[in-house]
């Protein structure tokens, strides 16, 4: 790689991958909402607007010989034409911007949501099929997304899609701080038991992971159209690794629990009223967040492993050392 565009590039996981894209001397290009005056610094060209801007993205690609695509809309809320103009029709402007520059890579940052259904998911591989329907947004057009990146893998575009499974770290603005804030405030429960168990991702293996795929990326390479779940490999009971990870934050354990049927009944309320009174922002919790909260999901990393290289850097354990002393740091 010699200069490469980064779109979501002031997220958690885009701003990971620019740090290693710098380390190794690449020029790196960043799409992202305005301009941030810190990946200036660093020697990064900002490109400020939205992913729906088509002659911003194509102008973002010029010179570009690979493209990483991090930028999407999570979460819950409504409406549902924003998660498409976003998730997918964003994508498709990126896919279209890599040809027109004749951008040889894309690797697409997608999610292991797109595959779920009903029930646990323990130690499956990539053969897992996309289910019928998505109980939610985000998931749906994430598929949606995931697919048009596959289908668009040729001789003159090659491309792959990673599917990292609940990120954190030191600087997560996303995951680990919602979770303080509600254990802070008295508001988590576990939906079930707790014992379900889940994987997680610590930042800096997402992003290596991004690097390498990219680097054995090229057309009919083993990654070239695939799509990969990419994990620390040490799946954790929910109730373990949550309280971990909010521990770091410096926060108390959290031991209260709500039924799977009673979450599920609060989800599709919030949701009704939600809707009906056209509420701002996400319900507390929906129907679909608490099968999700309630079920396992965990994978098998090893078509990772063997087609690109990937293996998890930081254990678990290093990881909380590390996001103990942010915290710790940060309180200072």
């Amino acid at each position: 790689m010699k200069k490469a565009l980064v779109t979501g590039g002031t997220g958690f996981l885009g701003r990971a991958i620019i740090k290693m894209l710098l380390a190794e001397n690449v020029s790196v290009n960043v799409l992202c909402r305005k301009n941030y005056s810190d990946l200036e610094a660093a020697g990064c060209t900002i490109f400020a607007g939205e992913i729906s801007d088509e002659k911003l993205l194509t102008k973002a690609c010029e010179g570009c010989d690979t493209v990483f695509h991090t930028a999407a809309k999570a979460g819950i809320e409504e409406p549902y034409s924003e998660y498409v103009r976003i998730n997918y029709d964003g994508t498709l402007n990126v896919i279209k911007a890599c040809k027109a520059n004749k951008v040889e890579r894309l690797v697409y940052t997608s999610s292991p949501s797109v595959v779920f259904s009903e029930g646990d998911i323990c130690g499956k591989n990539e053969s897992l099929p996309y289910p019928a329907s998505h109980e939610a947004y985000y998931p749906k057009t994430k598929c949606m997304a995931e697919q048009a990146v596959l289908m668009a893998n040729s001789e003159a575009l090659a491309t792959v899609a990673l599917r990292p499974h609940l990120i954190w770290g030191p600087g997560d603005n996303h995951l680990v701080p919602r979770l303080a804030s509600k254990a802070k405030a008295g508001k988590m429960k576990f939906v079930g038991d707790g014992k379900n168990v889940v994987d997680t991702t610590y930042i800096t293996n997402a992003a290596k992971a991004h690097i390498l795929a990219a680097k054995a990326l090229k057309f009919n390479a083993p990654p070239a159209g695939k799509a990969y779940f990419v994990t620390n490999g040490e799946p954790m009971p929910i109730s373990e690794i949550t309280n971990k990870l909010i521990g770091a934050a410096g926060c108390d354990p959290v031991t209260a629990t709500i039924p799977y049927k009673v979450a599920y009944i609060l989800g599709f309320i919030f949701e009704k009223a939600y809707k009906i009174f056209k509420i701002k922002g996400e319900p507390p919790i929906t129907r679909w967040v608490a099968g999700e909260l309630s079920t396992s999901h965990w994978f098998d990393i090893s078509a990772a492993e063997r087609d690109f290289g990937y293996k998890p850097e930081v254990t678990i354990e290093q990881g909380l050392k590390e996001l103990a002393e942010y915290y710790k740091n940060k309180k200072q």
